[in-house]
């Protein structure tokens, strides 16, 4: 019998982004037509519970003096013939649901859509590119918002400080 804080095997459906499980820990800069740039850390966390999804969670704070930034929370899912799936809630009133690529250990995804609430400012598209080499992960992050084109808004490094995590 297992118990329930013991660790399941991954579930081969998902076992395609396995590579991605971990706590990740690093440094990031932002920028946007729309704001000055800026500099974050960052931790972001995929873990699983033997099903054929992973959890993710992220949370930014300022470089600068600690306060707290942004955070997300969703799913990454392996879709048939190499392809991956996502699905992202944000605090900020924001949806997003993603599809894209799996090349080795490249992720890049792009919004199918984005809902939002009504007070939540206009997001219409945004494409994430996630490279893992070792324990490095790199990651870009574009957004087209509150009338601009989709252009690049953030941009990171971080480092696998944990490997194995429940959801």
């Amino acid at each position: 019998m297992t118990h329930p804080l013991d660790v399941p095997a991954l579930h081969p459906a998902i076992a395609p982004l396995g590579f991605l499980v971990g706590t990740w820990v690093g440094e990031g800069e932002g920028e946007y037509p729309t704001i000055e740039p800026f500099a974050y850390t960052e931790q972001i966390t995929v873990s699983h519970v033997g099903k054929p999804f992973l959890a993710y969670a992220q949370r930014t704070w300022s470089a600068d003096d600690g306060r707290p930034l942004h955070a997300e929370t969703g799913y990454w899912r392996a879709a048939p013939g190499g392809a991956v799936e996502l699905v992202v809630a944000h605090p900020t009133g924001h949806a997003e649901l993603a599809e894209g690529t799996l090349a080795g250990h490249v992720v890049s995804v792009r919004t199918l859509g984005v809902q939002r609430t009504t007070s939540a400012k206009e997001v219409t598209a945004i494409a994430r590119r996630l490279t893992v080499e070792g324990d490095h992960l790199h990651y870009e992050l574009d957004m087209a918002a509150v009338g601009q084109p989709l252009v690049r808004h953030l941009r990171g490094t971080l480092l696998r400080v944990s490997a194995e995590q429940r959801a």
